[in-house]
């Protein structure tokens, strides 16, 4: 036992530290203008993180996912992927300043939307709605672009590892983002419980599942987290794809695209399995045309697990 606790007093004063760190780093940041800020930590980014084991984690998912690419070409992924990861994280400072959308605007500033007659359509309807999104571009953005429609969206969101700076995140998201609900245990109910209500919710669909519904992800199998097709199946809602594109400059376009016509099986009810992989066909065919704005360290294809055997 108190060996036990030692290691737990250890790990704590390590995730304090690493918080910290960030904290400071993000506290210094928001002392400058916001393009030079994170201009500087999109350059720092491409530096250290190639130093990272999970720089090696994201060169494996890439070789295994572009087998055709040349290593350089490869490289070039990651280093623009760390480049994405770095001003999402500096984003969050300057939150207030960035993100300028007006739908009633007529030209567009830092922020661009796509498909606002969609939104306007579901805050129109009143009816239960699934939003889904991965981890592309500042994909943060969606849930804010949603409320200037006065569209709330409950989000299901997965905490990060470090207590310390998960509490600080959940803090951020909780006063930007609206109704968050972390991925945890009495997830699924508060989900359902809105969707009963006639309201919206919002999903992350391509993190990594241990179990679930067996499917592909750029021809590699993964598990399928299958409750976004379960609650289409208990509560026969539209589900709409919904993604964060970074363009040049510092800009960002949101597109929100039409509902996807959900698989069936010949009983007329929800085919989890065949749901579960379209989800991931659209996610994979948004990382296609933007790789560099995908999260590759994330062990999407549980990696770790294999080379151990």
């Amino acid at each position: 036992m108190a060996l036990t606790r030692i290691v737990i007093a250890l790990r704590r004063a390590r995730d304090w530290m690493i918080a910290t760190a960030i904290f400071s780093l993000l506290r210094l940041i928001s002392l400058f203008p916001p393009d030079a800020a994170i201009n500087f930590v999109d350059a720092m980014a491409r530096r250290i993180g190639p130093l990272t084991s999970r720089h090696k984690l994201a060169m494996t998912n890439l070789a295994r996912a572009f087998p055709e690419m040349s290593e350089a070409e490869r490289e070039k992924i990651a280093l623009d992927m760390w480049g994405n990861m770095s001003r999402l994280a500096a984003e969050y400072v300057f939150l207030d300043q960035l993100f300028d959308y007006d739908p009633e605007a007529s030209e567009h500033g830092r922020i661009e939307v796509g498909g606002d007659e969609i939104f306007h359509k579901l805050r129109d309807e009143n009816k239960p709605f699934i939003v889904f999104t991965a981890h592309t571009g500042n994909f943060e953005l969606l849930p804010i672009a949603a409320a200037t429609f006065n569209l709330e969206v409950m989000a299901l969101f997965r905490p990060p590892n470090n207590p310390y700076i998960a509490e600080k995140v959940l803090s951020a998201r909780r006063t930007k983002m609206g109704h968050l609900v972390p991925s945890r245990a009495g997830a699924a109910f508060a989900l359902a419980r809105r969707l009963e209500a006639g309201g919206g919710v919002g999903v992350l669909v391509d993190q990594k599942f241990h179990k679930g519904a067996k499917t592909s992800f750029f021809g590699l199998e993964v598990h399928t987290n299958p409750l976004l097709a379960k609650l289409v199946r208990q509560y026969d809602c539209e589900v709409y794809p919904a993604r964060s594109i970074r363009l040049p400059g510092g800009r960002h376009r949101l597109e929100v695209e039409p509902a996807l016509d959900i698989p069936r099986r010949p009983d007329g009810s929800v085919d989890i399995e065949a749901t579960a992989q379209k989800l991931n066909d659209k996610v994979e065919s948004w990382v296609r045309e933007y790789p560099g704005q995908w999260q590759w360290f994330h062990d999407r294809w549980n990696i770790k697990h294999q080379l151990k055997k």
